[in-house]
């Protein structure tokens, strides 16, 4: 859906709203409250997973309560790309731009894909010299 790691692990089980089907991403980067559209394909599998682990507090819960850390989130992603037998060195924020492209290319409106990932600018991103990465 487009969120950010740390989005991810702060998701409370209150914040989804499966009737209306939106989540609510509180105090996103710089502190702004957001709404994001809850596709049915997501909410189904919710659904799934509430009723497997019945998270009280965080939607995904460390093995000793509280939130996931974004570490585990991180290392889960790796553990699921090698059975999946992806090689491609990847990382969870690259599925915020695997969300974004389809809805870009799909004729989506850039003004309203900024706003769903919370960014404040369009343009691409600079790269290093060194790494080429930003």
């Amino acid at each position: 859906m487009g969120l950010r790691v740390s989005e991810v692990v702060k998701l409370k089980v209150g914040d989804i709203d499966s009737h209306d089907r939106y989540i609510l991403i509180a105090s996103a980067k710089g502190k702004k409250d957001r709404y994001i559209p809850l596709p049915e394909s997501v909410l189904g599998l919710l659904r799934q997973y509430y009723r497997i682990y019945k998270p009280k507090g965080f939607l995904f819960e460390g093995a000793c309560g509280g939130a996931f850390s974004k570490s585990s989130v991180q290392a889960v992603f790796r553990n699921a790309m090698k059975p999946a037998s992806i090689r491609k060195k990847a990382g969870v924020h690259g599925l915020r731009h695997s969300y974004a492209t389809p809805l870009l290319e799909s004729g989506g409106d850039i003004r309203f894909i900024q706003e769903l990932l919370e960014h404040n600018s369009i343009k691409p991103p600079k790269f290093t010299h060194r790494t080429g990465i930003k």
